[in-house]
């Protein structure tokens, strides 16, 4: 070990290239270990929409991350606003009031700073007309907080992210895997152990940041922590995020937290490989829902398709969907708001059916018959149609007398063609991991910092529990990805001056 890096990164996804990027601002040398080869670098957020939650004031904040917008954009939209209350109260909401309250005050407010520090750096964004905007009159309104993602959408994310790090000198090695992390006699995490290409190997570090991700796929201990039928899941992104940095962690004394049996999961094609596709990476899953009906093998709906806008909904539905027979579920739709349905609905590998009569689609979907067609005819009944139909807004227009009502977007189901999605459950990431102090420090049962360790990413326990605000992945990779990095570079500086 002759050469010693001032910080060590273990990951390359969206928090661990924050945090290699934070750290390099702050230090000389940085190192990123990626388990995975080059060709599937990029972490999970490789599969992502690239959507990341902030608050912000008005149209001036959200020029500040697009400096380009043209004025023709910008007098066609109307952004709202959306404050760090409202961040924090959906934070809170969602997560059942158990979202560790000092990690979810640093989220929300560190997120729009984060967001210009990376814009600064070159990572650009753009508004997301086709996945968080409707036309309302002569503007398109954004709805669940949510309006920006960046530019290529999850792989762009990444792909500029490692511009940045190469731009800054940061060094990435590619299919090593940490194994264990080394400790001095006084028990300060001084390096990690890999195996890579040519075998096991020390690297000496001053720091070390854990962001490898959570345990999504690792089927075992999905079993162990998620509970039995989640070892057959399909996961959404890469094979590679198997709890190895947790585990880690774990060895050398740290504190396990946060929800250890939930996470993030989606309504995924029926049809799906394993693991995610480089190529059509989120396109998979299927968002639409708010504005038709979920129904499972037996032509029976269990849940409020618009109980919230899709961005407080989707994480929870998509575990939901575990529940039903064979664990598929279907979402049915008819030609008035064919319109209204998101890009991924088009693509040529989706599980899909259109048919003119519901019988006919539910022959082709392998739905019960009489089941669906009893179960639209009931629903069409119970809508109350003196409501408008707005998807901009929670419009109010639901049903009544169900014994599952729908709350908002009832619309109804009686113009062909009809159309319907055939998804069971993709896992995203895992919500359980360790526990982390303000500096991003890893922290014991006693809540003593171990010393030279961070963490960030999905590794860290504590934000998200049952659910979370759409887009909060990613800015709560990028947020506690640079708070880790800033802190070990300065710790690594100490160091040196000792």
């Amino acid at each position: 070990m002759d050469q010693v890096y001032d910080v060590i990164v273990v990951g390359a996804g969206n928090a661990a290239l924050s945090a290699a990027i934070a750290a390099r601002e702050n230090c000389e040398s940085v190192l990123v270990v990626e388990k995975a080869p080059e060709y599937f670098r990029g972490g999970n957020t490789y599969f992502t929409g690239g959507i990341i939650r902030f608050p912000f004031d008005g149209i001036e904040d959200i020029k500040a991350l697009i400096p380009d917008m043209s004025e023709t954009e910008e007098n066609s939209v109307d952004v709202g606003s959306y404050s760090e209350s409202q961040y924090y109260e959906d934070m809170m909401r969602v997560t059942h009031g158990l979202s560790d309250p000092e990690m979810a005050q640093i989220l929300v407010s560190q997120a729009f700073p984060t967001m210009k520090w990376l814009q600064k750096h070159g990572v650009r964004f753009v508004l997301s007309f086709g996945r968080q905007a409707f036309k309302d009159g002569d503007k398109f309104r954004f709805w669940g907080g949510l309006l920006v993602e960046a530019v290529g959408a999850g792989k762009g994310l990444s792909d500029q992210q490692f511009d940045v790090a190469k731009d800054m000198g940061i060094e990435v090695r590619y299919s090593t895997q940490g194994t264990k992390l080394l400790q001095d006699n006084k028990g300060r995490v001084c390096g990690l152990q890999v195996l890579g290409p040519d075998g096991f190997e020390d690297i000496a570090g001053r720091s070390v940041v854990l962001a490898a991700g959570g345990f999504e796929a690792n089927a075992e201990m999905r079993c162990r922590y998620l509970g039995p039928g989640w070892e057959t899941v399909k996961v959404r992104g890469i094979p590679y995020n198997t709890g190895d940095a947790i585990k880690m962690a774990l060895d050398v004394g740290a504190q396990s937290y946060g929800h250890w049996s939930s996470c993030h999961a989606v309504a995924w094609d029926m049809n799906a490989p394993a693991f995610g596709d480089r190529t059509i990476t989120e396109l998979f899953q299927k968002h639409s829902y708010p504005f038709g009906l979920i129904v499972n093998v037996d032509g029976e709906r269990f849940l409020d398709e618009g109980a919230d806008f899709r961005n407080y909904t989707y994480v929870t539905y998509g575990r939901a969907l575990m529940t039903q027979p064979q664990g598929l579920a279907f979402q049915v739709f008819d030609n008035k708001v064919k319109h209204l349905l998101r890009d991924e609905y088009w693509i040529p590998q989706a599980t899909m059916a259109e048919a003119n009569t519901l019988e006919e689609l539910a022959s082709r979907l392998d739905i019960d018959v009489e089941g669906l067609v009893n179960t639209v005819k009931e629903y069409n009944a119970a809508i109350l149609t003196d409501i408008p139909h707005n998807p901009t807004v929670k419009d109010g227009r639901g049903t009544t007398g169900l014994a599952v009502n729908k709350t908002n977007w009832a619309e109804t189901i009686d113009t062909p063609p009809y159309m319907g999605w055939a998804v069971t459950t993709g896992i995203s990431f895992t919500f359980g991991g360790v526990k982390i102090n303000t500096r991003g420090q890893v922290v014991t049962n006693a809540q003593d910092p171990i010393p030279g360790l961070y963490a960030a990413g999905e590794m860290v326990g504590g934000l998200f529990y049952y659910n979370y605000p759409g887009g909060s992945g990613l800015s709560a990779g990028m947020v506690f990805g640079k708070l880790s990095g800033i802190s070990a570079a300065e710790d690594a500086r100490i160091l040196k001056d000792i």
